[in-house]
């Protein structure tokens, strides 16, 4: 990795006066729910991440691998098998199968809802990166259009999840179901590793035909998700200045934590902002344009509609 000192001290400046800016935010805390409705809440996640790593990697959603989860909820938007190389094609379907299993365990052991409406397509997705990088992107990015590109869309996904999950765990009566999110905690950051690694190798690679970096796009997906969730510092792309880095003395982020090296946390409040991409948890919109299922996420709209 190179080591522009001019770049880092950028940087470390943007992370600060990013921080500053909302940390004042509220993150919502505890939610009055029961554990069923705070496992459900992950759902809108899980089936965010089944649909899109499944429809990329083989063509097929869960109507066509497992239709009786969906509960009649709508397919997905726009979503459609990418160009992807053998590897990451095979990393993605065992990904795919392993959301369908996440599914399984939620919705067995704690009931579901019906799939909420998603927006894979590459407008949704587009959008997104566009307003990372603060400019409109020329071509649109393209999610489906090659390994590159599906790797960093899919780093846009599972850290949202395992945020949570880490954030849920504490709140949970039942010690089953805080087995049952352990679990799922430990294969969603798996998968995130999997993908942070993935484009660690190619970090300094430049994605065509944008002049960004893999390392610059990761930076820049993150801090957005930081300005969207409005809490502060809880996200790092896959290169830090190293007054961020582990211990202060490396620049690799390949695992995104915290002083500690010990995991950030989210709130539902600041998930359904990040998700929505409206920066507002009672105002629906980016992947989910209908707003996510289940009593933890409807609440919030329904404040919206009084």
């Amino acid at each position: 990795m190179s080591n522009n000192y001019s770049f880092w001290v950028a940087l470390f400046c943007l992370v600060v006066l990013v921080s500053k800016d909302v940390e004042g935010g509220d993150p919502g805390g505890p939610i009055p729910a029961k554990d069923a409705d705070k496992i459900q809440f992950a759902l809108n996640l899980e089936f965010f991440e089944a649909e899109f790593f499944c429809n990329g990697a083989t063509g097929r959603g869960l109507d066509g691998i497992a239709p009786g989860f969906a509960k009649g909820g709508p397919p997905p938007i726009g979503a459609q098998r990418a160009n992807l190389d053998n590897l990451t094609r095979q990393i993605f379907e065992e990904f795919c199968y392993q959301e369908v299993g996440h599914l399984r365990a939620i919705i067995t052991a704690y009931g579901g809802f019906p799939r909420p409406l998603y927006d894979l397509s590459n407008q949704s997705f587009a959008t997104v990166f566009d307003k990372a990088v603060g400019y409109k992107l020329i071509p649109p990015f393209d999610p489906y259009a090659s390994s590159v590109q599906y790797l960093l869309a899919s780093y846009v996904i599972p850290y949202v999840g395992l945020v949570g999950y880490v954030g849920t765990i504490p709140e949970l009566a039942d010690s089953n179901a805080r087995r049952l999110v352990s679990g799922l905690l430990a294969v969603e950051a798996g998968q995130d590793a999997v993908i942070r690694s993935l484009l660690y190798e190619i970090a300094d690679k430049k994605v065509e035909p944008y002049n960004v970096t893999v390392a610059e796009f990761t930076d820049l997906i993150s801090g957005l998700r930081n300005k969207l969730a409005a809490t502060g510092n809880k996200d790092e792309g896959l290169t830090v200045p190293k007054e961020l880095g582990a211990e202060k003395k490396i620049e690799s982020n390949i695992l995104s934590a915290d002083a500690n090296s010990v995991s950030y946390s989210r709130t539902p409040m600041e998930i359904l902002r990040v998700v929505y991409g409206s920066g507002n948890e009672s105002q629906a919109g980016g992947f989910l344009p209908r707003g996510g299922n289940g009593r933890i996420a409807r609440s919030f709209l329904d404040k919206n509609i009084n």
